[in-house]
């Protein structure tokens, strides 16, 4: 079986749309059950949960309340209540394609070495059109990952993105849980729970597999568009960084601050790249991500 296990806080205009979308896969529903895990949200999310349950009475459905705020607080919570071998996350705002289970069912049974999966992501901005700074440098800002139509190994560095991203159960025994220090709680912009958690499994040797047809329309609404998102989310991943690397070693702190020097050479010669191209706006938002990104890794402040 397959666990659908979505985290969600406060995303009540979206998510009845997210659990339909996987209600209405192409699959029978022994196939599957989900699991919302409600993080303390405060506006309808349990009333649209209920009307869910109500206009989908056959499909396999738990609804869990998780007191600790936090997102990897919460997917532990949902990988514990949660009874499928296969567990898929998906963002509250995540909507699968309607051939999204039968794929995923038959790439994994073709892939037995297939421990964990990524899958397309395409984003959907609510305003209609993609902000001015959108460029395949930066398209990760706002959740989108596409690495072509071919099924291909995560390699290197590389991994899923959480609004749309799974593994098979025996890896939480092998790598553990998500780090509770690490991760989204409430509307701060920490991460690094899903680099850290594909990292360990990495570690271990196992494959982590591309699947492209195994694919979610993400929701970007207008303010993850702006200048002040860019700065949140890059001060964020700074502090995150900052807890992982330390927590490790300082040798691996010390890589990550080498690492960076590496990508503000990349981010200058890009940046100088779209100006001589015209495209000013581009380089602007790679060099204001870079700059609070290094910042918080070096002297962690507050988000």
């Amino acid at each position: 079986m397959v666990s659908f296990i979505i985290c969600t806080y406060n995303r009540c205009e979206y998510i009845y749309k997210t659990l339909q979308k996987v209600a209405e896969t192409s699959c029978d529903t022994n196939a599957y059950e989900i699991v919302v895990v409600n993080n303390n949200s405060t506006d309808n999310t349990e009333l649209e949960c209920t009307r869910f349950q109500k206009d989908y009475p056959n499909v396999g459905f738990n609804y869990i309340i998780e007191k600790n705020q936090g997102l990897s607080f919460a997917r532990n919570r949902g990988m514990k209540e949660s009874v499928g071998e296969l567990l898929v996350f998906l963002d509250d705002d995540a909507y699968v394609e309607k051939d999204y289970l039968q794929n995923l069912l038959h790439h994994m049974d073709s892939h037995p070495d297939a421990m964990a999966f990524g899958g397309k992501i395409t984003p959907l901005f609510e305003e209609g059109t993609e902000p001015q700074w959108l460029s395949k440098w930066t398209r990760s800002w706002v959740s989108a990952i596409d690495l072509g139509a071919k099924i291909k190994l995560f390699k290197k560095k590389q991994y899923p993105i959480g609004a749309n991203m799974g593994f098979r159960r025996e890896c939480i025994t092998e790598c553990g849980e998500f780090d509770t220090k690490l991760g989204r709680s409430g509307k701060n912009m920490m991460g690094g729970e899903e680099k850290d958690f594909f990292f360990r499994i990495k570690a271990q040797n196992y494959n982590i597999y591309y699947f492209p047809d195994v694919a979610v329309q993400h929701i970007i609404p207008q303010h993850r568009t702006t200048k002040e998102y860019i700065r949140r989310y890059a001060t964020g991943i700074g502090i995150s960084e900052n807890i992982r690397t330390k927590e490790k070693s300082f040798l691996c702190y010390t890589s990550r601050i080498i690492e960076e020097a590496i990508k503000w050479c990349a981010t200058l010669i890009l940046w100088i790249q779209f100006l001589l191209c015209g495209e000013k706006t581009k380089g602007d938002a790679l060099v204001l991500f870079r700059w609070h990104v290094t910042k918080n890794l070096l002297l962690r402040g507050n988000i």
